[in-house]
């Protein structure tokens, strides 16, 4: 069985209605024609805008959308209505709250079961460092600070790369330090596409926008990226 997560470091369908080319691959990865997608915005508290946005573009789109919304009551059962997907897609937010609520909710053991059963696996910024064993967040505090994720994926994620350049002197600074693995160091408008455990493409949504590997002592390796068509 594949097993597909694509992971996005920012912009897409929830800051830009006119993209898409990113959401249109996700939505290639699917085994149905017209696949189920499922919203989980947990991380932004559920938030009705956010709701709204994602039903409001991938409407417009070959699939069935829906969401789950943690923070409401939820009469249905979680797993059977999760490993119904073919697509979940986890929205952007506060990745230390998305990790506490997905724990108290048992979340993240049904994901890695849908994971396994070939159900894609998508998010941006929190909804994408949540597939790996750490990320680089600013949700609790201040500054930059480690989250554990979900791992899935072994390394680290670090979203936003290229709009907010302070995010990569922490991340390098934490790296030397230890408390932070690899990483991967997405920009806005692009992704990574993951099959298994390793980086299978960089998927560029916008000119310039990419991906790159930040190690130990600065060594950072540009990734080569795919374009999308706009």
């Amino acid at each position: 069985m594949t097993r597909n997560i694509v992971a996005c470091g920012g912009g897409g369908w929830s800051s830009d209605m006119r993209g898409g080319a990113v959401e249109d691959y996700i939505l290639g990865l699917a085994r149905s024609d017209r696949p189920r997608v499922l919203l989980l915005p947990t991380a932004s508290g559920d938030s009705d805008w956010l709701v709204a946005r994602f039903h409001e573009f991938f409407g417009r789109l070959p699939c069935e959308p829906s969401h789950l919304a943690l923070f409401r009551p939820h009469p249905e059962d979680l797993e059977e209505r999760l490993l119904a997907q073919d697509v979940i897609y986890v929205g952007g937010g506060s990745s230390a709250n998305l990790m506490a609520v997905w724990g108290v909710h048992g979340i993240g053991a049904i994901l890695r079961t849908a994971w396994e059963q070939g159900v894609v696996l998508a998010g941006v910024s929190a909804g994408a460092i949540c597939w790996f064993a750490s990320g680089l967040t600013n949700s609790l505090g201040p500054s930059f600070a480690p989250v554990a994720g979900l791992g899935l994926l072994a390394g680290g994620f670090c979203p936003h790369a290229d709009s907010d350049p302070g995010r990569l002197v922490a991340l390098g600074q934490l790296i030397d330090r230890g408390l932070m693995p690899p990483t991967l160091a997405v920009d806005d408008d692009a992704a990574v596409h993951i099959s298994g455990d390793g980086v299978q493409r960089v998927l560029s949504g916008a000119p310039g926008r990419g991906a790159r590997m930040v190690g130990a002592d600065g060594a950072e390796e540009t990734l080569p990226a795919l374009a999308l068509a706009t």
